[in-house]
C-alpha cells in the first residue's frame, strides 16, 4: 500500500490518523521548507525517518551523559554489556572483539582500561590453556547494571511525558514491524545495538 504523503504546512486533523501534535518539530520545519524542492519524496515516510535517526541522536547523547556521571564511555558500556548478557560473564577477547567489531587491538586497549578500573579481569580458559577469558568483576556488573537502570529510567521519564502506555505499545508494535523488513532481508538482529 503506498504511503500518503504528509501536507506539512497544512496539518489538519484529516490529514493524519492520531491527533497532530499543537507544535511543530524541526522535521516539520525542514520538510516543509523544503517540500517544493523534493517533490516525489514521500513526506510522511521522510518524516518517519528523520525523526528516528534524530531521536536515535538523543537518545545517545542521554546514554553517553549517564555513562559519563558514572565514569564509563560507551566503549566501555558495550563491553560491560556483551560481558553482561553472557551466561559465565565471560568470553575471550577475539570472542568480545568480533561481537562488537572491531580490531583486536582496539579491543586490548578496552579490557586494559576496564581491568584498570576493576570492572574486568583475565582469567585463564579452562578449555585452552593457552587462552585467556575476559570476567566482569562483581564491580563491574554492578557498574553496567546501574548504568542501564539509571538510563532506563531517563527514557521512561522521556516516553511518559510524550506518550502514555497505549501509545508506546502501539508505537512498540509500528517499530517492530519496520525492524522485521530488515530482520527478514538477512539484517542482523541484535539486540546489543540496541
Amino acid at each position: 500500500m503506498p504511503g500518503r504523503c504528509l501536507d506539512v504546512k497544512n496539518l489538519a486533523d484529516d490529514n493524519v490518523s492520531v491527533p497532530p501534535s499543537p507544535r511543530q518539530d524541526r522535521i516539520d520545519s525542514w520538510l516543509a521548507e523544503h517540500a517544493a524542492e523534493l517533490p516525489n519524496i514521500d513526506l510522511t515516510v521522510e518524516g518517519v525517518v528523520d525523526r528516528l535517526f534524530s531521536l536515535r541522536r538523543h537518545l545517545q547523547r542521554s546514554m553517553d551523559a549517564t555513562l559519563a556521571g558514572l565514569g564509563l564511555t560507551w566503549e566501555d558500556f558495550k563491553v560491560l554489556s556483551t560481558l553482561g548478557i553472557s551466561p559465565s560473564r565471560r568470553r575471550s577477547a577475539g570472542e568480545l572483539a568480533r561481537k562488537l567489531e572491531i580490531t583486536s587491538g582496539s579491543m586490548t586497549n578496552r579490557i586494559d582500561r576496564l581491568e584498570a578500573a576493576g570492572l574486568v579481569r583475565r582469567v585463564p580458559n579452562p578449555d585452552d590453556r593457552r587462552g585467556v577469558l575476559v570476567e566482569l568483576t562483581s564491580e563491574g556488573l554492578a557498574a553496567w547494571q546501574r548504568s542501564v537502570e539509571v538510563q532506563a529510567g531517563r527514557e521512561q521519564e522521556i516516553a511518559t511525558a510524550a506518550l502514555e502506555r497505549d501509545e508506546l505499545e502501539q508505537l512498540n508494535g509500528y517499530l517492530r514491524r519496520l525492524m522485521l523488513v530488515f530482520e527478514d532481508a538477512g539484517g542482523e538482529a541484535d539486540a546489543a545495538d540496541a
